[in-house]
């Protein structure tokens, strides 16, 4: 039997992962590892582990295959030292697979690490460059995270290393982390620009690493649905939204003041990202045989729960925005006022 370890199997992605192994029993020896309780499931062996300080030499030995899927980090969250975190877990998880002589490695990405560019091709395939918004520091990170893999492999022939790059995931009734960020910085004042969107059910990625095990992919594969959701079709499905079109700059100069400030969970770094394209082609996936069960506007459908901002009125809706608008404008000239009177006192105190 093939020996597979599944990381950060607790989580929404992982226990899917495992579970599918698991239907294999007389193929797949799993085993599920996270820093938190993993559910029981027949035929998988468990075991509480914190890949930050655990001995991961000793957890390794005898594995043909790495599958790691846990992370440290959160695209609604801006924290250095879980950055830092992040990738020292990486850097364990390779050294331990190479004491251990593991024949594959599988690491989950994001297809955010292309960017969110003017003039970025519809859909972006493999072969485009790596150019990850610099102020979007979780699409960063995930950036490092490819290049110290794909640096680990280089030279290690013997090793297939594959690294899936989803686009936005989803699960029933949750738009996830992702998803739920670039939704929420997509209403109110917002950027001008209306790109097309990809989402990607939970079932399908988890379908996609299986298949990036079985088939031993190696080298960089995106995950998403055929084709992609149109900004017309998409106003369809969300139905009314209130939104005050600004500059680019301006919405994300107004995301930082609101982040800064606690009121919203929406990092300025990711407001490129809902002005212009970072849809990606699948072509590589299809051709190891896999297939996205759930469309674009399924998984969006069955993800969406409606807010109680959704069930106000359209017209409402809009008011509120423009009071929101005018609220903002005159705090940020009261507060150029007050600069301005700074620098106009700074001279005669010297």
């Amino acid at each position: 039997m093939t020996k597979i370890i599944v990381t950060g199997a607790a989580g929404a992605v992982g226990s899917r992962v495992v579970r599918r192994f698991a239907r294999e029993p007389g193929k797949f020896d799993v085993l599920a590892l996270d820093k938190v309780s993993i559910p029981s499931m027949p035929g998988v062996d468990a075991k509480l582990i914190d890949l930050g300080w655990g001995d991961l030499g000793a957890v390794f030995a005898g594995a043909d295959s790495i599958v790691h899927l846990a992370t440290t980090v959160t695209p609604d969250e801006i924290d250095a030292s879980a950055d830092a975190l992040e990738l020292a877990i990486v850097q364990r998880v390779l050294d331990a697979a190479a004491e251990a002589g593991v024949g594959q490695v599988v690491v989950l990405s994001s297809a955010m690490v292309y960017g969110a560019w003017v003039g970025n091709p519809v859909p972006l395939t493999e072969d485009a460059a790596i150019r990850p918004n610099p102020d979007f520091g979780w699409a960063v990170v995930r950036a490092s995270v490819e290049q110290a893999v794909m640096e680990w492999g280089h030279g290690r022939d013997e090793v297939a290393v594959a690294v899936l790059r989803p686009t936005a995931v989803v699960t029933d009734d949750d738009l996830g982390q992702l998803a739920r960020v670039l939704h929420t910085a997509r209403v109110g004042i917002t950027a001008d620009g209306d790109p097309p969107v990809q989402y990607l059910h939970v079932d399908d990625l988890a379908s996609a690493v299986t298949t990036a095990v079985t088939s031993r992919l190696d080298g960089v594969a995106n995950v998403a649905p055929d084709g992609w959701i149109p900004p017309d079709a998409l106003r369809d499905l969300e139905g009314p939204k209130a939104r005050v079109r600004v500059p680019w700059w301006a919405a994300r100069a107004l995301a930082a003041l609101r982040w800064r400030a606690g009121l919203s969970p929406v990092p300025p770094g990711v407001v490129p990202y809902t002005s212009h394209s970072w849809v990606v082609a699948n072509d590589r996936m299809r051709k190891l045989g896999w297939e996205a069960n759930y469309s674009n506007e399924e998984a969006w459908v069955v993800s969406h729960d409606p807010s109680p901002l959704d069930r106000i009125p359209a017209r409402r809706q809009q008011e509120l925005a423009l009071a929101a608008s005018t609220v903002v404008a005159v705090g940020l000239l009261v507060g150029l006022g007050f600069l301005i009177r700074r620098l106009r006192r700074r001279p005669q105190a010297d």
